[in-house]
């Protein structure tokens, strides 16, 4: 059976984004169901048989009747398949320290999240964000330093080739653009670096045929 990933709107699903990069990293042939969210008829949408079993989060990643629905998870289940070290550096020193990183995004900065939320179709100039906003990025600035310090020497990515610290930073990198923010030669470098994937171009090209509008994002940062 083909694999099935839903995800939700290209423009602000940080989470889609991530799962998204992680099959296409896989190699395996997939099929893409976009639902979008919040809409009028999202109450119902999300009690449908695809989307049920995880209340309506995205993405979810549907093979024969496995379903995973969260992005770290998604990755974890197809190294399984097609291999670790397809996701994760070979190193154990550098596995460690992108696992870390991995982690550390799935579960914190949470006011670079809340406060400067995905919107691929926004780039802002002139924005002041929080003291605790600013702490985040300078975290996240200081672990990609080490990170391509370290062991960035074989590519142009976090540890050389692209990893799954790279997919779930990749919305960090749509943020930094959106939002305007003066980054520091090597880290602007990284960020070119990802929004010239091809893959990331191709997100990019389907988020600007959406139509779709999340009012509440739109008018965080009024033009």
């Amino acid at each position: 059976m083909t694999l099935k990933l839903i995800i939700g709107n290209r423009v602000y699903s940080s989470w889609s984004l991530r799962g998204w990069l992680a099959v296409k990293q896989s190699g395996l042939h997939f099929d893409e169901v976009l639902v979008p969210l919040f809409d009028e008829n999202w109450d119902d949408r999300k009690r449908e048989d695809d989307l049920a079993p995880s209340a309506g989060k995205v993405p979810i990643l549907w093979d024969d009747d496995v379903v995973i629905w969260d992005s770290l998870a998604i990755i974890d289940y197809l190294a399984d398949k097609v291999g670790r070290d397809r996701y994760w550096p070979k190193d154990d020193v550098a596995r460690g320290m992108a696992r870390s990183m991995a982690a550390e995004m799935h579960s914190g900065y949470m006011a670079l999240r809340r406060k400067c939320p995905m919107n691929t179709r926004k780039n802002f100039k002139d924005i002041t964000v929080s003291a605790e906003t600013r702490a985040d990025a300078i975290r996240i600035l200081q672990t990609w330093a080490e990170a391509r310090s370290r062991f960035g020497k074989q590519g142009p990515y976090l540890f050389g080739t692209f990893s799954a610290a790279d997919i779930m930073l990749a919305p960090v990198v749509t943020r930094f653009v959106t939002y305007g923010f003066t980054l520091p030669g090597f880290a602007q470098s990284y960020v070119d670096t990802m929004m010239a994937h091809p893959w990331m171009e191709e997100w990019y090209a389907g988020a600007a045929e959406e139509s779709w509008m999340i009012q509440r994002i739109e008018d965080m940062f009024p033009s």
